[in-house]
């Protein structure tokens, strides 16, 4: 793999620290384990799926901060019942951080069948949203009176 220095254009941006952070997680992450797939579902909601056999909903935990959701595996204290010949399914524990884009948020998550699903909305608040502005014949009212005052200083 090759490696991209970004340092010359971090030393003079301002304001870019997050992308600095994303680049740099992005280049320290673990990609293997557990494996997922991130699924467009609609225009504006997307799906995560990990692979995680052999946890249960109480062992893991979903936690979204500042724009990261960090998906936590942690292995139960349970004692193995029989002795295993050979251990194909992973059953260790993990942390898997996914940087959100903004106005993303969670909407909930479901285990089933050794798949988490976590469903993920875009929702842009109205203030955000295009609006269409409508052309009128009236005029402000500031307006009015400044064309006033004009008129009559005239």
């Amino acid at each position: 793999m090759n490696a991209v220095d970004f340092a010359p254009l971090f030393r003079t941006a301002i304001g870019f620290d997050r992308l600095a952070r994303l680049v740099d997680a992005a280049a320290t992450a673990d990609a293997s384990y557990p494996p997922y797939n991130i699924e467009k579902s609609g225009d504006d909601s997307y799906r995560l799926t990990l692979a995680v056999a052999g946890f249960g909903p109480d062992d893991i935990e979903l936690t979204v901060k500042e724009n990261t959701l960090l998906v936590a595996g942690r292995v139960s204290a349970e004692a193995p019942k029989a002795e295993v010949f050979y251990r194909g399914i992973a059953g260790r524990a993990f942390e898997r951080r996914f940087v959100l884009a903004d106005h993303i948020v969670v909407e909930g998550a479901d285990l089933k069948n050794g798949l988490l699903q976590i469903g993920l909305k875009r929702v842009v608040p109205e203030a955000l949203k295009p609006r269409r502005i409508l052309i009128g014949n009236a005029a402000s009212p500031k307006l009015a009176n400044d064309a006033e005052a004009t008129a009559q200083a005239a």
